[in-house]
C-alpha cells in the first residue's frame, strides 16, 4: 500500500495556493501585546526561527500537544506527494523553545512569521500561556486549524509515517524535519517515544520500498 497510489486522497486535500494577502491579512488582524513577545517553538522553529530575538528558554505549554496532523505542500512536500508538518493539537502538554522577541524587534518578527506560518491560514495564533521553569508568561504559539483543509488530524500512525517517509519539499524530506525534532527536543532533555517509534517506522518504510 506504501508503495502504491493512495496519495491520490492526500492530493485531493492538499490543494491550496499560496497567498501572500492572506499573510497580511491575517498578520493586520492579530493584535500582539505590547512591550516584548515570546514566540512557542515545538517544530522547526526551535533549530530556524527565522526571526529577531536575544534568548530563548526551555518551555513547557499545557494543554496542547504536538503532532503530525497539517498537511505540506511547500516546505515539506508538494501537490502531487503532500508530507507533514507539526501543529499543536488540543489535550496533554508539549515541550519546547520560547524565543524572546524584544519590543523593538516584534513587529519585524511578526511578519517573518506570518509570510512562514500563515500563508495558508492552516494555523490559528494565539497568547498561550507559558512555563518558562517556574516563571510563567504569554506566548505567540501557532495551533491546528481542526476545520482546515490540510487538517491531518485523523490520520493513523501508519498512514502518517507512509506520507513523511516519501514527503519532499523545498525545505527538503519529510523525514528530516522528523528527525531533527527529534534532535532538538534531546537536547532539551526531552524524549518523545511517539515521534520516536514514528520514526523507527519511517525507516522501515524507506528501506522498503528502495528494495
Amino acid at each position: 500500500m506504501f508503495c502504491g497510489g493512495w496519495f491520490d486522497v492526500l492530493r485531493a486535500l492538499a490543494v491550496t495556493d499560496f497567498d501572500a494577502d492572506t499573510a497580511r491579512r491575517t498578520r493586520a488582524a492579530f493584535v500582539a501585546p505590547k512591550g516584548e513577545l515570546w514566540v512557542f517553538a515545538y517544530g522547526s522553529l526551535m533549530w530556524d526561527p527565522g526571526f529577531a530575538h536575544d534568548r530563548s528558554r526551555s518551555a513547557l505549554v499545557r494543554g496542547y500537544h504536538r503532532a503530525f496532523c497539517i498537511y505540506s505542500v511547500r516546505h515539506r512536500g508538494t501537490y502531487e506527494q503532500p508530507g507533514l508538518v507539526l501543529g499543536l493539537n488540543r489535550g496533554g502538554s508539549c515541550r519546547g523553545l520560547a524565543f524572546r522577541v524584544p519590543a523593538k524587534k516584534v513587529e519585524g518578527a511578526l511578519d517573518a512569521l506570518w509570510v512562514r506560518e500563515m500563508s495558508r491560514e492552516a494555523y490559528v495564533p494565539r497568547l498561550l500561556r507559558v512555563d518558562l521553569g517556574g516563571v510563567t508568561a504569554q506566548a505567540l504559539a501557532f495551533v491546528a486549524d481542526t476545520g482546515h483543509a490540510h487538517y491531518a488530524g485523523d490520520l493513523t500512525h501508519e498512514a502518517t509515517a507512509q506520507v513523511i517517509a516519501r514527503g519532499s519539499g523545498q525545505r527538503g524530506p519529510n523525514l528530516d524535519y522528523l528527525y531533527n525534532t527529534l534532535q532538538h527536543l534531546a537536547e532539551l532533555g526531552v524524549r518523545d517515544h511517539g515521534l520516536s517509534k514514528l520514526h523507527q517506522r519511517t525507516l522501515e518504510l524507506r528501506a522498503n520500498c528502495s528494495d
